[in-house]
């Protein structure tokens, strides 16, 4: 299988029609090349319109969210997250995503998704898109329900969808786990030290004493006076009678102070 070009209209960011052929021109010509832009410019919006002509879904458009997006105060117009019509660029009567690719028979195939409002206009009422698919090189055309178009595209393209978003589209976080585990298949993981490894490296904090409860506090301070003698005071002053009063003496610095 290989793609040949991509094509669609008023998707997401990217307004009105566009073009990338692969088979011809300059990028026909390399082997590698990058799709570079600013945020919000359609770079991730192409691989999602590849997708959409394709299976009608991308990989940012697969989960199970709830959100529901739409038009303020138009119930019948909200759509889930999920819902690929919600790629419809706000403001465009219609839209489409359209894929040439080269089938795993050797043949040439068009596969095509279209969106559109009601009389394609943009305050029209969403309509359920719709698929087809046409052979290049014949008069041969899927269209009608989008189960059976589906199943063809997959026939042709030999792939299905997780298939092809785990080997021709790597979406970022697939990406990268993948390079992650490439990187990591030539030999063992690095050993993780063991807690008491990770503990000895790091500084120890200094233990804090629990704060003694008052009861506690109360009965140190008790034994603390048992056990410790009355101090002199080297200051003029007195304390309570039945401690006796202390007075400074008036020898010299270092001095026993006298005691009555």
């Amino acid at each position: 299988m290989r793609i040949l070009a991509l094509r669609g209209a008023n998707l997401a960011s990217l307004e009105g029609e566009f073009e990338l052929s692969l088979d011809e021109g300059p990028l026909a010509e390399t082997g590698v090349f990058a799709i570079c832009g600013p945020t919000g410019s359609g770079k991730s919006t192409l691989l999602d319109g590849m997708c959409l002509a394709l299976f009608e879904t991308a990989p940012r458009l697969s989960g199970n969210a709830r959100v529901r997006v739409g038009r303020e105060g138009d119930d019948a117009d909200l759509l889930g997250a999920n819902d690929p019509r919600s790629i419809l660029r706000k403001g465009a009567g219609s839209g489409f995503a359209e894929v040439d690719f080269e089938g795993v028979d050797g043949r040439r195939y068009r596969a095509r998704w279209d969106v559109r409002r009601a009389r394609n206009r943009p305050e029209g009422k969403l309509q359920a898109s719709s698929m087809s698919l046409a052979a290049l090189d014949s008069d041969e055309r899927w269209e009608g329900r989008k189960t059976e178009v589906k199943e063809e595209i997959e026939r042709r393209l030999g792939l299905s969808f997780d298939q092809f978003k785990r080997s021709v589209l790597l979406a970022r976080p697939r990406a990268g786990a993948r390079a992650w585990r490439a990187s990591t298949a030539a030999g063992p993981r690095p050993r993780r030290s063991a807690p008491s490894e990770r503990a000895s490296a790091r500084p120890r904090k200094r233990a804090t004493p629990p704060r003694p409860t008052p009861r506690g506090a109360r009965r140190s301070r008790e034994r603390w006076r048992r056990a410790s003698p009355p101090r002199a005071s080297y200051c003029t002053g007195s304390v309570p009678a039945s401690r006796g009063t202390i007075r400074t003496g008036g020898g010299p610095k270092g001095s026993w102070p006298s005691s009555t």
